[in-house]
Parts: structure tokens; C-alpha cells; sequence
């Protein structure tokens, strides 16, 4: 950070005699040796930063789960009793949490990744020299300094101050800004939003207040979604349902029938394994790795997976338009000068103004950029630029022994209403461009009022966003909140008062080019999109035009919003354009959508909208923005483009839509399994199947095609009421195929007689539970594609193998004996694939959504 003026913040300047402050001697921070001991005294910030689950925990999640257990239990009993055909099963699941393992572990491995390449590196002062390094080589005693949007890594005391003002509210809770100053402590976990500044590190490591607060937050983490809080809630009645049915089961098969006991064993095993759904769990974690692996391709770190999920379910996206429909950066394309000012001096003021800031924003770079500093003066006092003033101020002693102090910021929070000026500024902001007031105050910048702020659209103030200035909350009197309607700026702000204006400055944008097609692909998807800015509402009208976006024209001034939250969800449902929205009110505005019953998506970088992107469903920041939206962000878009959004929302459908029906399958499955052992139960007949033959009627009808539908592309709008939906179709399609097979089986037990008609018996139940499961996996499988069609078919000729080939015949127990049974099989299958069709219809009809 290059040195900045020094200032005093106790000492009162006369900007009209200004007398430059005694500059202290520059802190140099440790020596090279210092660092050294420091290292090998272990007095190093070792918190270790994970993105992801350690791969033990990978494992262990995957390895030791419930229905693993119970499987590895029956396995092991089936290992001794039977035949190795009708121990399949176990095998299958081996494969399954192996394949697990890998793609979260392939997942780990995107997520470290990427960590490193957004992780923000602190800058630290040691031999007098200022260098960036990684958070984890901070040690006790280091100097670091700080500017707008730095994240405080580790706790300190300031040594250095000059405006600087911290937001704690991650800690604390509270909004508003702390004024720091030398001595005063500084914790880990807040942020700057105005000023710079430096501070000695005094807890580092796991000692510092907020060491857990930042491993938790990028921590790769499965929880906390619909999809999984409904598939946990599916699993706790499966369980509860297995417990009675499995009983019921074991009596019938040893006690009633009393046939051959392993025999008996291998088909209650046969019964009681297919009612788990197993596989669900791992194919829905594996659907969020691999979407993990999909978007950190296109430079997007998840930061907690569900935020895949969530992004897919949002119906509003409440955008920046800085830094995200406009790149970072902009031009000064001129000024227009005001009250007869002189050209010459005008441009030694702008240049001096830009050197007064050590850490120029976005916008204050371009006027650094078109107007270098050659004038000389000195800077006496720097006033921090304010999201809630919108403006920014600094006194000088000029050249020539004269005292100034001047303003840049906003003109219609700077200038009174009705000013001539005001006129060509409209005439500007429609065009699109952006205006900054230059005029000199008329009193000290001491008496600045308003929260600091940050700028990320606000006229005169860092694009980075880099406030959380409390602006105008619910609750507040907006006629007297800082920066409020109208001139409130003029009336009851003393340093605004009587300012003088002296120029216009005229400042380009720079669209982002893909920002018009993903705002198209919102628009497409039914998201709508709200563009909020700190800028004027005229400005960013002109810019969501040029974009494309409906309702553009019809703008909206944040400061005449109603505080009522119900008044302004209204505004917010009917406009989708509003400018001079302060941050606190990003945040009323994500709350008053929510209570609409939107889900929210909020994007942003800058500290300015923390606030919103903690309180939004979903929070998106640009890897560029403030370390501090990227530490509460779900996500982050490293490569700072908006038109990653669109493919994280589409992941995000891939991921709902195809575990939606892959549960579909599943749950089908533990329905008609349950339901036949609850039949044979209360019949008090031999179970019909032997492990083997329900192993490969899940493989063939659910594993193999659950397995390629959940990574199919899937571009259905995400509904909710998982759980719901899931058990219209499963349980009334489970409860006809399970009537389907019993009513085969009992009719086949009449016909067949004599040695081996058990065999023949359980064929003609098989065949017929296939030819039903099929069905329903035809069903699923829609829309048809061509890969969709082939994958059925190809399910369909494996059966078919199976059922003709002597080897597999043998291998599976399988053998259709004579042509009626299994032709009568046939067609109770096709009868109640007519039920099964009609009810998924009607089930269509009755609930759409």
C-alpha cells in the first residue's frame, strides 16, 4: 500500500488555512530474521483453509452408512448360505460407494483447487516492504495493512489509521461501521469499508476469534438442501416400514413353510434387500460432484454444494450492475465545466483529489488515469467515500499558500433540486454514461455525516464495493437519512451545504459482452431480474436498455422507496430497475422479495452488499470482488463473468430433475418390495425371488439407467416438494407392480406342480416384475433421445440374454417352462403397464407442479 497523507482523525482543519500534521516515522514491520524465529517458534497462522472434506471423511461418510450396515450384514449371511449368484448384491454396493468415493474425492481435488487460485492474499509489511503473501505465512507480530474491501485475517492492534472504519457485523452482527484508530483492536472476520490502514497481528492460528468462522466458510459440505433433507426424510420411513415387513418375512419363510433352511435364508435375504434404497444416497452425491467438476471447469468455485441446487430453484436474481452487467473498469470520456471555472485549475484539482487516495477505486482510477497529479499541492484531510453520502472529499494546500477542500461524488445528492446542472446530467445518465460532481465545499469535511460506504455503483465511489453504510433502513426517517431523497444532502449535511459546483466528469462504462445473452437466458427461464446500483436510477435505466432487459426504461430512485416491507415488495414485483439504493436496503429488498415467496439469488463484489448476499437464498460474488463477498458467497465466479450463471442454473436442474426421477425408480422398487413381503407374509407362501434374480432386476431397471439418467443433461425448471412429487408416482406405480407379480406368482404356483416348479414359479414372477419395472423405466426415461431409447433397449436385451442363454439361465435360476404361464405373465405385465401409464397421467393432471 503506497503511504497515504497522514491524519489525525482528533485534529480540527480549517480547510481555508490548512496546517499539514506532523507525519510519523513508517512502521517497517519485522525483519526477515524475526519471521524466521517467529516461524520456528510454530508462532505461524497454521489454520488450515479446506475447501472440501478431508479424504478420510470422504470415505468415511461413503463406507459407513446405514444401509451399508445392513447390506454388509446380509452379505456376510448370504456369503455362507448360498450360492455366490445370490451374494451379488454386496459386490454391487462395493461398486457403488467406490464410485462414490471417487467422484467426491475428484470433487475435493476441483474444490482445493480452485480454493487456491480465489483465495485473497493479505498484504504484509516486513523490511519496510510491502508484499502479498499466502494467508497461511501471516506469523505473530506481522504488520498488515489494509484497504477498502480487505478482509481482517487474523486478530490485532491498528498501528495505522486514516479513515479507516470496519464492518464486524460477520462477528457481531451489527451493521454498523466501527471508526478504528491507533491502539484500537482489530478481529478476524471484519472487513474494511472505508479508509486503509495497518495493524500488528497479535492472535494468530487457531487463537484468533475467527479462525473457525473462515475454515467454515468455503467447507465442502452436503447438507442443509431439499434434496437431501427429503431423501433422509425417505430413508427415516423405508427404515421404520423394513423393520415390521422383514419380521413378518423371516416368520413366514422358516417357520411356515419349513422348506430347506438355506434356502429359506437365501429368499428372506431376497426380500428384505431390495426395500433398501441404497443406491439413492450414493447417485445424489455423486450428481452434486460431478457438478462440482462441471463448474470448476468454467473457473466456478461452489462453495457448499447445495448452492447448485438452490441456484436452480431461484425465480429472481437481483444483480449489480457494476462489475457485473458493466465491466470493472471505465474511461473518463470528459467534463463539462460549470460556473465559468477555469480549465487549467479544474484539472490540477481532479489530479491532486486522485493522488489523495493511496487505493484509488474503479471510478476514481479513471480520473487518476485522465488527469495525472502535476500540481504539487499537499493533501491536509481526507474525507473516506460513503455509500450512505455518496461522495467523497480532501483539502489541500494548494501551491500558492491557498487552502481548499473539495467534494467528488453524486450531483443529485451533492447539488440542490432544481439546479440547472441537474439537467445535464439526466441528459448524460440516459445516455448511459456516469457523473461525477466536482465542487468545492463551502465548510470543513470534518463534519461529514452518513455511514461509510462503498461504491460499487455509487457516482464518485470505488466499483468494489467496499460500504456497508447503513443508508436508509426500514424504520428510518428517510427525509433526514444521509444521502436521502431529493437535495437532503444539501439540507442537512454542513459539509454538502453551500458547495460550490465546479465541473461535470464524464465516465464510460465498458458492457460486458456476454451480459445481454445471459440476461436473455433469465428472461427465457422466467428468472426475473432486478438490477440494483448504487447508481443513478437514469444511468443504470440507460444500461439495462442497451442490455436488453424489460421494464428498463421504467426506473425507480431507491431513496423514494417505502420502508413498509410490504409496500416495497410491490415496487420491487412491478419494476426492475432501481438506482441510489443504499446497503442496507439491498438488504430490505432481498427480505421484502423473500416474503413474497421468491427465491432470491443476490450477486455481488463488494462489502456494500455482504449484507444481502447473507440474507439472500443464494449469494453469488465475482472472484474479483472484496474478499469479503466471497467469504459469505455460496459461490463464486472466479473468471468475473456473469455468463457462468447460466451454467451453474442449468447444473443446478441437471442435478434436481435427474435425481427426482432416479428416486422415482428407487422408490419404486422399495414399494413393490415391501408390498410382495407383506403379501407373502400374510399368505404365509415362499418368498418368490432369490437374491440373485431381484440383483439383476435392479441393476438392469434401476442401477445401470439410474446411473446415466442422473448425469444426463436435464433442462426442467426446478420444482418443489420433492419428497411429495417423488411418492405420486413411486407409490401407486410400486403398488401395481407389486399386485402384477403377486397375481403371476399365485397363478403360477396353481399351474405348476411337481419337481422344479419353484423355479418355473419365480421365472413367470420375474418376467413379469421386469417387463412392470420397465415400463416404468420408459416412463422416467422420457423425453425420448436417441441414447435414451438405446439405453432402454439395451436394459431390455440383457434381459432377454438372460432369459434365453443356457449359462445365464443356470447362473440366474431362471427358466420359462412351457409357452401359456409365461405368455399369461406377459400380459398381466401389459395390463398393469396400462394402469401404471394412466395413473402417471393422472397424476400429471392432478398436480403439475
Amino acid at each position: 500500500m503506497t503511504q497515504g497523507p497522514y491524519i489525525d482523525a482528533g485534529a480540527e482543519l480549517d480547510p481555508v488555512h490548512p496546517v499539514e500534521l506532523p507525519r510519523p516515522a513508517r512502521a517497517t514491520g519485522l525483519t526477515t530474521a524475526e519471521v524466521a524465529e517467529r516461524v520456528a517458534n510454530g508462532q505461524v497462522n497454521d489454520v488450515p483453509v479446506r475447501s472440501s472434506r478431508s479424504t478420510a471423511d470422504i470415505v468415511r461418510a461413503n463406507v459407513f452408512t446405514r444401509f451399508n450396515a445392513i447390506i454388509g450384514v446380509l452379505w456376510l449371511i448370504m456369503l455362507f448360505v448360498a450360492p455366490v449368484q445370490d451374494s451379488l448384491f454386496g459386490y454391487v454396493i462395493i461398486a457403488n460407494t467406490g464410485i462414490g468415493i471417487i467422484q467426491e474425492h475428484r470433487a475435493k481435488k476441483t474444490l482445493d483447487g480452485l480454493a487456491v487460485i480465489g483465495e485473497a492474499k493479505p498484504t504484509v509489511r516486513r523490511d519496510g516492504t510491502a508484499d502479498e503473501v499466502s494467508t497461511s505465512d501471516l506469523v505473530l507480530g506481522d504488520l498488515i495493512e489494509l484497504g477498502p474491501g480487505d478482509k481482517v485475517v487474523v486478530d490485532g492492534e491498528t498501528v495505522e489509521a486514516e479513515g479507516l472504519e470496519i464492518d464486524e457485523s460477520l462477528l457481531t452482527g451489527e451493521a454498523d461501521p466501527v471508526h478504528k484508530k491507533p491502539g484500537d483492536p482489530m478481529m478476524s472476520g471484519s472487513f474494511v469499508v472505508a479508509g486503509g490502514g495497518a495493524f500488528t497481528a497479535t492472535r494468530v492460528g487457531r487463537e484468533a476469534y475467527a479462525a473457525q468462522l473462515a475454515d467454515e466458510a468455503s467447507r465442502f459440505t452436503l447438507v442443509h438442501s431439499e434434496l437431501r433433507s427429503g431423501i433422509s426424510t425417505i430413508l427415516k420411513y423405508v427404515t421404520w416400514m423394513m423393520v415390521p415387513t422383514a419380521a413378518g418375512l423371516i416368520i413366514s419363510q422358516l417357520v411356515h413353510e419349513r422348506h430347506d433352511l438355506k434356502d429359506s435364508i437365501a429368499r428372506t435375504v431376497g426380500g428384505i434387500t431390495p426395500m433398501i434404497p441404497e443406491g439413492l444416497v450414493l447417485l445424489t452425491s455423486i450428481a452434486f460432484a460431478i457438478g462440482v467438476i462441471r463448474l470448476g471447469r468454467k473457473q466456478c468455485l461452489v462453495q457448499e454444494l447445495p448452492a447448485i441446487e438452490g441456484l436452480a430453484r431461484v425465480d429472481v436474481v437481483c444483480l449489480d450492475k457494476t462489475g457485473t452487467l458493466t465491466e470493472g473498469g471505465m474511461n473518463v470520456t470528459g467534463h463539462r465545466l460549470l460556473g465559468g471555472a477555469d480549465e487549467t485549475y479544474v484539472r490540477q484539482v481532479l489530479g491532486a483529489f486522485g493522488a489523495s487516495d493511496p487505493r484509488p477505486n474503479a471510478s476514481l482510477q479513471a480520473v487518476v488515469d485522465a488527469y495525472p497529479d502535476t500540481s504539487g499541492w499537499r493533501c491536509t484531510r481526507a474525507l473516506p467515500f460513503s455509500s450512505a453520502r455518496k461522495y467523497s472529499g480532501a483539502a489541500f494546500g494548494e501551491g500558492d499558500g491557498e487552502s481548499s477542500a473539495w467534494l467528488l461524488g453524486a450531483p443529485d445528492v451533492l447539488l440542490p433540486e432544481g439546479d440547472p446542472a441537474l439537467r445535464e446530467v439526466g441528459r448524460l445518465n440516459e445516455e448511459g454514461l456516469r457523473v461525477l460532481l466536482l465542487a468545492r465545499a463551502a465548510g470543513s469535511i470534518d463534519d461529514a455525516e452518513g455511514g461509510p460506504g462503498d461504491a460499487d455503483e455509487d457516482d464518485g465511489g470505488p466499483d468494489r464495493d467496499t460500504g456497508t453504510g447503513t443508508g436508509t433502513g426500514t424504520g428510518t426517517d428517510r427525509s433526514t437519512a444521509p444521502g436521502s431523497a431529493g437535495s437532503a444532502g444539501t439540507v442537512h449535511d454542513p459539509v454538502t451545504a453551500g458547495a460550490r459546483p465546479t465541473a461535470l466528469v464524464v465516465l464510460e462504462q465498458r458492457l460486458r459482452p456476454e451480459a445481454a445473452d445471459t440476461l436473455a437466458y433469465f428472461a427465457d427461464q422466467n428468472v426475473a431480474a432486478k438490477v440494483i446500483s448504487g447508481d443513478n436510477a437514469v444511468s443504470v435505466g440507460a444500461v439495462a436498455a442497451k442490455l436488453g432487459l424489460d421494464g428498463a426504461t421504467d426506473t425507480v430512485d431507491a431513496r423514494q422507496l417505502p420502508a413498509d416491507r410490504e409496500a416495497m415488495a410491490e415496487s420491487l414485483d412491478s419494476h426492475s430497475v432501481f438506482g441510489r439504493v443504499s446497503p442496507q436496503q439491498k438488504r430490505d429488498m432481498v427480505a421484502a422479495l423473500q416474503s413474497r415467496g421468491h427465491t432470491v439469488a443476490m450477486t455481488g463484489d463488494g462489502v456494500n452488499d455482504v449484507l444481502a448476499l447473507k440474507d439472500a437464498d443464494i449469494g453469488v460474488s465475482m472472484g474479483s470482488g472484496s474478499e469479503a463477498t466471497r467469504a459469505v458467497a455460496q459461490i463464486v465466479l472466479l473468471n468475473n463473468s456473469f455468463a457462468t450463471l447460466p451454467s451453474v442454473v442449468a447444473e443446478g436442474r441437471r442435478v434436481i430433475g435427474n435425481v427426482t426421477r432416479v428416486a422415482t425408480l428407487f422408490l419404486v422398487k422399495t414399494v413393490y418390495s415391501v408390498l410382495l413381503a407383506i403379501l407373502v407374509s400374510c399368505f404365509q407362501i415362499e418368498y418368490p425371488f432369490l437374491p440373485r434374480h431381484l440383483t439383476m432386476l435392479s441393476t438392469l431397471t434401476i442401477g445401470i439407467p439410474a446411473f446415466f439418467l442422473a448425469l444426463a443433461p436435464n433442462k426442467e425448471r426446478a420444482k418443489p416438494h420433492f419428497v411429495r412429487r417423488v411418492l405420486r408416482y413411486s407409490i401407486p406405480c410400486g403398488t401395481i407392480a407389486a399386485v402384477a407379480t403377486f397375481v403371476a406368482y399365485m397363478i403360477a404356483r396353481h399351474y405348476y406342480v411337481g419337481a422344479g416348479s419353484l423355479d418355473a414359479e419365480t421365472s413367470v414372477a420375474t418376467l413379469t416384475l421386469f417387463l412392470v419395472s420397465m415400463w416404468v423405466l420408459a416412463i422416467i426415461a422420457r423425453p425420448y433421445t436417441w441414447w435414451r431409447i438405446c439405453l432402454v433397449l439395451a436394459m431390455a436385451g440383457a434381459f432377454l440374454l438372460v432369459m434365453v442363454v443356457p449359462a445365464l439361465q443356470h447362473f440366474f435360476a431362471l427358466k420359462l417352462v412351457g409357452a401359456p404361464m409365461p405368455w399369461l405373465g406377459v400380459a398381466i405385465a401389459a395390463v398393469a403397464s396400462v394402469g401404471i401409464e394412466l395413473v402417471w397421467r393422472w397424476v400429471d393432471r392432478r398436480y403439475p407442479g
